[in-house]
């Protein structure tokens, strides 16, 4: 079939047939590859206009209790150097932000239990009592229904928990078998239940993904219809077994961005930094295809590089001012206008 009728439904915002979407994830054609990202940019601008939304992220700890094949800080890799903000130190990294004119926090951090209930939803309070035109999106693992209803019940508005893929096949591929699929898809449906704007995302280009994987990715998001998508090439850790596999696809990833804001029209989609990492047009790319998010660091300078997921990480010695500044500068550069609202979910 023509590609051209395949990228039809897809433009009228319809799910294409799973033959017709894979053709369109793996296509090769550069002049479509453009219409295609003309049409997700032009969708985007329907609902959101220009706007690039901006979120303070803050890595509050590198101590994680998973051992993930792909992961640098990955509980086996014993040269990593642990640390795990103490929350007066979060407090200094939100006051950085808001002062910066950020009205998102992210605090993102390794799976652990060091973050008890206690200490997440007195947190949480004080950052809502300081800074109350602030959102607060936590990316904390797994956890159970009761603790992501105390969290939202302190005033948590967003969580991102990435399914990483939607086949158990390729799930147990990628993860010890005391990590569950089916326990991590109960956790994003708590969080949807729960009224939690969601996030949910997959890797591209991992070891063993077929691009069947990937249609298959689409097909439970359009099931469970997050508020947020973040999908990001995969990049290899040296510290990892899958440190010598060649790193994803900036151009397959920059595809399915395209894909997912046309049949996630109101999705907020980040520009993720493991598509700068492997790309210096990375991030002007994926804001081209439809990406509406940015999420600049706020983590104490002198941490950042032990928060390293895979290589080659980017912005790990830079203050905040200037990583704002210089993704202002990059955003105009491609025709857009930061704002720095909370920028909830349509």
């Amino acid at each position: 079939m023509d590609l051209h009728k395949a990228l039809k439904s897809l433009f009228e915002n319809r799910m294409p047939s799973d033959e017709d979407l894979l053709r369109i994830i793996d296509m090769d054609d550069p002049q479509l590859e453009l219409e295609l990202a003309a049409k997700a940019d032009q969708i985007r601008q329907a609902n959101y206009g220009k706007k690039v939304y901006l979120r303070g992220l803050i890595e509050v700890s590198n101590v994680c209790q998973n051992d993930c094949y792909y992961c640098g800080i990955r509980a086996s890799n014993s040269n990593v150097s642990r640390y795990s903000l103490k929350p007066e130190q979060i407090m200094e990294c939100c006051e950085v932000g808001y002062n910066l004119g950020l009205r998102t926090f992210v605090l993102q951090g390794g799976e652990n239990f060091l973050y008890s209930d206690e200490i997440l939803v007195k947190l949480i309070m004080e950052i809502k009592a300081k800074y109350q035109d602030a959102a607060i999106t936590l990316s904390l693992g797994q956890r159970s229904r009761e603790s992501y209803a105390k969290l939202k019940r302190a005033g948590a508005d967003r969580y991102l928990l990435r399914e990483e893929c939607a086949s158990k096949e390729l799930y147990s591929k990628l993860h010890p078998s005391s990590m569950s699929f089916d326990d991590r898809l109960i956790c994003i449906r708590d969080l949807k239940e729960l009224g939690f704007q969601t996030g949910m995302g997959f890797m591209v280009c991992p070891p063993y993904q077929t691009t069947k994987d990937l249609v298959e990715d689409i097909k439970l998001m359009l099931e469970i219809k997050p508020e947020m998508i973040g999908i990001g090439p995969f990049v290899p850790h040296h510290e990892t077994p899958f440190g010598k596999e060649k790193a994803g696809s900036v151009d397959k990833t920059v595809r399915l961005i395209s894909i997912l804001r046309l049949l996630f029209p109101k999705a907020l989609i980040p520009a993720t930094t493991s598509l700068v990492t492997l790309s210096k047009a990375g991030r002007y790319k994926g804001l081209k295809a439809g990406a509406n998010v940015i999420m600049p660091n706020l983590s104490p300078v002198q941490l950042r590089s032990k928060y390293e997921l895979y290589d080659g990480k980017v912005s790990t010695g830079i203050e905040a001012a200037e990583i704002i500044d210089n993704i202002i500068r990059e955003v105009e550069e491609a025709g857009y206008v930061v704002s720095l609202e909370r920028g909830d979910a349509l």
